[in-house]
């Protein structure tokens, strides 16, 4: 006969087998992560595929369907690659690749993001600048940026254009 520790041992190992395996709970989309790290929305694209996420290190990739680029204010030209990677922690993106934001005449690659407080810090290593998270709460469309027509009723759905596939490095 089996003792109270080991049957209690063996229900939270089934209980945890089944979650793992989907057993009824949500699946995250990559705008959930980064929501859950204190980040807004709008730092992605629509349309990020899926990605994959190693908790104990903080290391991810995200995937769009393939390589994006719009313009932001008339001013800003961003491109991301369809592979982004970096670390994620509550307030901080470190060891970005993927992300590029062109500068005059130069595409310089962004490395890294911080929010502080009401404000996100962009780093491309050698130089920074600080945005108000409030330009972040919509997710961009490629091509479009947030000029689409199209962009305003699809978010007021709650669709960002993704598939919530996830899977841990």
């Amino acid at each position: 006969m089996a003792s109270n520790c080991e049957t209690t041992t063996a229900l939270i190992i089934c209980l945890f087998v089944l979650s793992a395996a989907g057993g009824g709970s949500a699946v995250l989309t990559a705008y959930d992560v980064i929501q859950s790290f204190d980040f807004p929305v709008g730092i992605l694209p629509i349309g990020v595929t899926h990605y994959d996420l190693d908790p104990s290190s903080g290391k991810f990739n995200a995937y769009l369907s393939g390589s994006c680029s719009f313009s932001l204010e008339g001013s800003y030209q961003l491109r991301y690659k369809s592979q982004i990677s970096g670390s994620i922690y509550k307030d901080k993106l470190t060891n970005l690749t993927g992300v590029s934001v062109k500068i005059l005449f130069l595409w310089l690659n962004i490395v890294e993001v911080r929010r502080k407080g009401d404000n996100l810090e962009f780093s491309v290593g050698i130089a920074s600048a600080e945005f108000g998270i409030d330009n972040f709460l919509i997710c961009p469309q490629c091509g479009c940026g947030l000029d689409c027509k199209t962009l305003g009723e699809d978010l007021e759905r709650g669709n960002h254009g993704s598939n919530p596939s996830v899977s841990s490095i």
